[in-house]
């Protein structure tokens, strides 16, 4: 997804020549082809990364179209107080970018997962948080987010994710939207970000055991897409959420807060597949991580499996 995102904002910088962007001290010979095109343009803040979030606050509010790339965690909870009155009390135009975000660095420990700044930035007026769950909806979002005069929080995942859409689908993405990526008839799971490669293998598996699964690519968590939260809530019984995230503050604890507002509570039962709200303090891959967490495809297969069963 990384790879994606430098060869889309190298574009998106040739396009627009207020965009600039600023790293955080990783990402120097992935965006060689952005330096080389726009020398001017590119700015390495070191490991400095509050004031590389307050210098995008003031080219922002300067006319530029700053977008700012680190490491999740180092762009979101050690930026926090800057996000919050530099940018998002302003409302300055800033695009902050999350890569290795969830457990994708697994392997560095706790410093390095990222389980908590959904719930953190949601918090925060104004802002969009927007989570691809390829390298096609990131390139259209990344597109649909510099058209946005406010800010925008874009979670990546790593690299290699698989992907979701096929390199023929046109995908026009719109922020708040979400996307249907599997019709189905018997449940609804609705993912987020980069677990949606594991939703979509756990579609597959219980589709060639004869359930019909309804995949949604929730890919904004803020503004949620109220019109289709009511459609999937009123058509099934049970609604599956799923992401690389703490159990509290994420998409889940959204789509929780919105059925509370509901007049009518709705028909279906709301599932949530997410981390358990501690630490991992053993180490291990990725794969090693989704397994200990129970968000991978197998856990969410057989969650799904339960959740029928509980049914009937």
């Amino acid at each position: 997804m990384r790879t994606a995102f430098a060869d889309e904002i190298t574009k998106l910088g040739a396009e627009d020549s207020r965009v600039v962007l600023l790293s955080g001290d990783i990402g120097n010979r992935m965006f060689d082809d952005f330096k080389d095109k726009n020398s001017n343009r590119f700015y390495n803040c070191g490991i400095a990364e509050a004031n590389m979030m307050s210098m995008a606050s003031g080219m922002a509010l300067s006319g530029l179209r700053p977008v700012t790339y680190t490491i999740t965690p180092f762009t979101t909870t050690r930026c926090l107080e800057q996000i919050r009155v530099g940018v998002c009390y302003h409302n300055a135009p800033v695009i902050i970018v999350g890569t290795g975000s969830g457990l994708s660095y697994s392997s560095l420990g706790p410093t390095h997962h990222s389980l908590e700044d959904i719930a953190i930035l949601r918090a925060l007026p104004g802002i969009v948080v927007f989570a691809p769950g390829d390298k096609a909806e990131l390139r259209s979002g990344l597109r649909a987010a510099l058209k946005q005069n406010k800010p925008v929080y874009i979670r990546l995942g790593k690299k290699n994710e698989p992907q979701v859409y096929s390199d023929e689908f046109n995908h026009s993405l719109r922020l708040g939207k979400a996307t249907t990526v599997i019709e189905g008839n018997d449940i609804c799971f609705i993912g987020t970000g980069n677990i949606l490669p594991e939703v979509m293998q756990a579609a597959s598996t219980l589709k060639a055991t004869g359930i019909s699964v309804q995949v949604e690519s929730f890919h904004t968590i803020k503004p949620l897409d109220i019109e289709k939260l009511s459609k999937l809530f009123s058509r099934f019984d049970n609604v599956v959420v799923v992401e690389e995230h703490s159990c509290i503050g994420g998409l889940n604890s959204a789509i929780a807060e919105w059925i509370i507002s509901q007049r009518v509570m709705p028909r279906a039962r709301l599932l949530s597949i997410a981390t358990d709200d501690r630490f991992l303090h053993e180490i291990g891959d990725h794969a090693f991580a989704r397994r200990y967490f129970g968000i991978d495809a197998k856990s969410i297969e057989l969650r799904a499996i339960e959740a029928l069963s509980e049914q009937t």
